[in-house]
């Protein structure tokens, strides 16, 4: 393209990486059982790898639990093994094809691992944006190099880009901060 970088592109693919960690986040629940709290999990199932909640129906029959009923009885073990194995600190207990969830007691240890899942999603997102800053640099020394910009050009460019990462950054340290808050209130 002639002018260097499409910022609305850029723009969009940032604030993609800001929702998708929002979304994470809100996944970590730290009072009430909540169906949401088991979007991160993903299933091998029929050859794909599908969320939870397209190969069974969740339910939060009382505030500490969560129960799941698996719709067809040969992805029973492998919804549990997922559940087990995405780092929620699970652990279902498996009555036919339904899954009941006991959400453990919030102590301080698990406090801290959900302020460690919140950290990871973080540094997820804050890696997802860099890597969009990384493409439009690329983009903008390309159009220079092929002569379609100025050295001036890719400098304000280039401190664009940069502008528009450091404030997605700061977003997404500001969503952090504030969830760390929220898990660590007794």
């Amino acid at each position: 393209m002639p002018d260097g970088v499409d910022f609305n592109d850029l723009n969009r693919r940032m604030d993609g990486a800001v929702s998708a960690f929002r979304q994470d986040i809100a996944s970590l629940r730290t009072g009430r059982a909540s169906a949401n709290l088991l979007d991160p999990v993903h299933v091998d199932a029929y050859g794909a790898s599908m969320p939870v909640n397209q190969l069974a129906t969740i339910s939060v029959p009382e505030p500490r639990m969560i129960s799941v009923s698996v719709w067809d009885q040969g992805l029973v073990q492998a919804v549990d093994k997922a559940i087990r194995e995405a780092n929620l600190g699970f652990n279902p207990i498996v009555e036919g094809t339904t899954l009941r969830i006991p959400l453990p007691e919030l102590n301080e240890e698990r406090r801290r691992e959900l302020v460690k899942i919140a950290h990871q999603y973080a540094e997820n997102a804050r890696v997802a944006v860099r890597h969009v800053r990384r493409d439009g640099m690329e983009h903008l020394k390309k159009a220079e190099k092929d002569g379609e910009i100025s050295e001036d050009e890719l400098r304000i460019q280039s401190d664009r880009v940069q502008k528009m990462t450091d404030e997605r950054i700061a977003a997404i340290d500001a969503l952090l901060d504030e969830k760390e808050v929220e898990i660590m209130q007794v």
